[in-house]
């Protein structure tokens, strides 16, 4: 850690530029009293640094308005220029990729989806995703290097340098180093994550989970993930591997979904959204069958998230994935989750549905974004 001391001019101005860049990111424009005030900076300082981050684009002058009546000269006002620079939000997915983009501010000024097939190639899922962004940063009137950050999501165990080092769902993924791939597409930095620990973020920045420091995120998928949040920190284990739920059945415990989710004597292949779809749709029906599938994939879920809030004691988990059919899920699995657990966490459907993981992402290039520009130990 560095130890601020009067021989260093240069970190104290540092300091001081972080401090009034945060003043004016949380206001809409500020005078240079204002920022005196809030700062605690001297006007000669004050003026010193804004004159500075003028330079670098990330404040600008704002015009006085000229309908509005004057008394003598109107205080100058200052403002953070959000439009200084963008962000990125990508979610690749096993049937489609998706991409947000916003301001420094993280308004959001676009979002777009493009559907690829289940089997599609890594090299053709690769082009997909440049295809993607290379339309949504056209429609947008954003130039690519404009660009501060990329932050995707991705099934599977990822490294800490963005290699995918395991992942059953989408072919040609295992092994693949998917962050070096992408930044020979990018001149700023590209962050890559699972996805469900993506999911996870964004519920807890703009989701069921606002507030909510300890929190699961549960992927319901055909293979269920789980990212978690404690003391407002992703936990990602030592490897990436923390929440693969998924994998919980190979305990000696033959419960794949193929079978849980069958409503013959043989397995429910293929197995996949539209079957499930399928199952949900009939159990809300009444159909006996259907009914016990689901039953039997509740109770199965139940016990995976269990694992979980047992080992973390969660103050909610948020249920997200398979957008059709979740309502018939969520009562039945509190009921569970109340039963298997010594206490219950609140229950609740994911607020930001398909767009959880890429808001996420979204929301690490902001972090890592905000990071630059408040930091002073550099």
């Amino acid at each position: 850690m560095t130890q601020l001391t009067g021989r260093d001019p240069s970190l104290l101005r540092r300091i001081n530029s972080a401090v009034t860049l945060h003043a004016l990111r949380g206001a809409d424009a500020l005078t240079l009293t204002q920022l005196m005030e809030d700062t605690g900076l001297s006007r000669p300082t004050v003026e010193g640094v804004v004159e500075g981050l003028t330079r670098q684009g990330l404040v600008a002058e704002v015009d006085p308005d000229a309908g509005a009546p004057r008394r003598g000269r109107p205080a100058r006002r200052y403002r953070f220029r959000a439009e200084a620079g963008h962000l990125l939000g990508l979610e690749v997915g096993v049937r489609a990729v998706r991409g947000v983009l916003a301001d420094l501010g993280g308004t959001v000024v676009g979002t777009l989806r493009r559907d690829v097939h289940q089997e599609t190639a890594a090299d053709e899922r690769l082009g997909a995703v440049r295809a993607l962004v290379a339309d949504l940063l056209r429609r947008s009137g954003v130039p690519r290097g404009n660009l501060r950050a990329v932050g995707l999501g991705t099934p599977g165990i990822i490294g800490a340098d963005g290699a995918v080092e395991l992942c059953a769902a989408v072919p040609g993924w295992t092994g693949l180093d998917l962050g070096a791939r992408l930044r020979r597409s990018f001149r700023c930095p590209v962050l890559v994550e699972n996805d469900a620990n993506l999911a996870a973020i964004g519920e807890h920045w703009k989701g069921a989970a606002v507030g909510a420091d300890s929190m699961v995120f549960v992927l319901a998928g055909l293979s269920p993930g789980a990212g978690s949040l404690i003391n407002g920190r992703l936990h990602r284990g030592f490897g990436g591997a923390a929440g693969e739920i998924g994998a919980l059945h190979l305990l000696g415990r033959q419960a794949d979904p193929e079978h849980l989710l069958s409503t013959t004597d043989t397995p429910l292949r293929p197995l996949d959204e539209q079957a499930v779809a399928g199952v949900l749709r009939r159990a809300a029906e009444g159909d006996a069958e259907a009914s016990e599938a689901l039953d039997r994939f509740v109770e199965r879920l139940s016990h995976d998230v269990a694992a979980l809030v047992l080992a973390i004691d969660p103050e909610v988990v948020v249920i997200g994935g398979w957008a059709t059919g979740l309502d018939g899920l969520l009562e039945p699995l509190r009921a569970r989750l109340a039963g298997h657990c010594l206490r219950a966490p609140r229950v609740a459907l994911t607020e930001l549905g398909e767009e959880a993981v890429a808001l996420g992402a979204l929301r690490t290039a902001l972090d890592h974004v905000e990071r630059e520009l408040f930091a002073v130990d550099r």
